[in-house]
């Protein structure tokens, strides 16, 4: 068990279920989730968490067997074989599907998307910088999972859309600040990053400016779903810790892993604020 957790990062989902959460409370407004929607909803959100990690690990395994820093790992390093690392990636996702299929036949129609994004934007840094945007993209599919987990339509998507956009600029803005690592690294394998191609300065300015949009648009959303006075403390906390984020960006296991974490439970916290309060 110590081997799965290692493989797949499980203390990363503290990043993605809080936002999850968000969006399927922000489609039960008008009445609370039933038990097994929550459930379904976490066992979904765990299951395509593992196969997305297990993907980029599987897809970045020589990739990472040449850094120094990522040798370790559980695949370059030998600890798991890829016939092992292909059946947690099959774990994940058959808990994800049968999650879907169980939540809706809209939501099992929908399931291959996010599946598309987890292959699509490991392979990214091997030919173009946007690859910070691959990741943040994956991460935001979560918002509008959890919306439609309870309201399985397109319809009235703004709020979500908007929490979802909100994922997508504050990932890219942190994933960045995390290839700051691997600057020289990435430079040598000629691959892309922003730091490799921009430069750490530079690619830091860049990680702020989306940090400034993500909060903007958590904004429009406070105003527009969420609006309580209650819950404003909570917006401008979220505010101050994406600054805490970027003053702190040099020290990387505090701005990516703690600060991170506290980010998406003060978006949670708000949401759950405004709407239920």
């Amino acid at each position: 068990m110590r081997k799965f957790f290692s493989f797949v990062k499980i203390e990363h989902t503290l990043f993605s279920l809080p936002l999850v959460y968000s969006g399927v409370l922000l489609a039960s407004k008008d009445s609370a989730p039933g038990f097994g929607i929550l459930i379904l909803v976490l066992t979904a959100a765990t299951g395509a968490r593992t196969v997305a990690f297990a993907l980029n690990r599987i897809i970045d395994r020589h990739i990472d067997g040449r850094n120094p820093r990522t040798a370790t790992r559980d695949l370059p390093s030998g600890r798991m074989t890829m016939w092992e690392a292909s059946w947690v990636m099959v774990t994940g996702l058959s808990l994800y599907f049968g999650s879907a299929y169980l939540l809706s036949d809209f939501c099992f129609y929908m399931s291959p998307i996010p599946l598309a994004i987890f292959i699509i934007y490991p392979t990214m840094k091997r030919y173009t910088p946007l690859s910070h945007f691959g990741v943040g993209l994956g991460l935001a599919m979560g918002p509008l999972g959890g919306w439609f987990a309870v309201s399985p339509s397109f319809d009235n998507l703004l709020a979500p859309t908007l929490l979802s956009l909100f994922t997508l600029f504050w990932v890219a803005g942190f994933d960045i600040i995390y290839s700051t690592l691997d600057e020289e690294f990435d430079r040598k394998e000629s691959l892309y990053s922003f730091p490799a191609r921009f430069g750490k300065e530079r690619a830091l300015r860049y990680s702020a400016y989306l940090h400034l949009v993500a909060f903007g648009l958590l904004v429009v959303l406070f105003f527009y779903s969420v609006f309580s006075l209650l819950a404003l403390p909570l917006l401008l906390f979220t505010g101050y810790l994406l600054y805490l984020e970027q003053k702190k960006a040099d020290d990387v296991e505090l701005a990516f892993f703690r600060i991170n974490a506290v980010a998406g439970f003060s978006v949670f916290a708000m949401v759950i604020i405004g709407v239920w309060l």
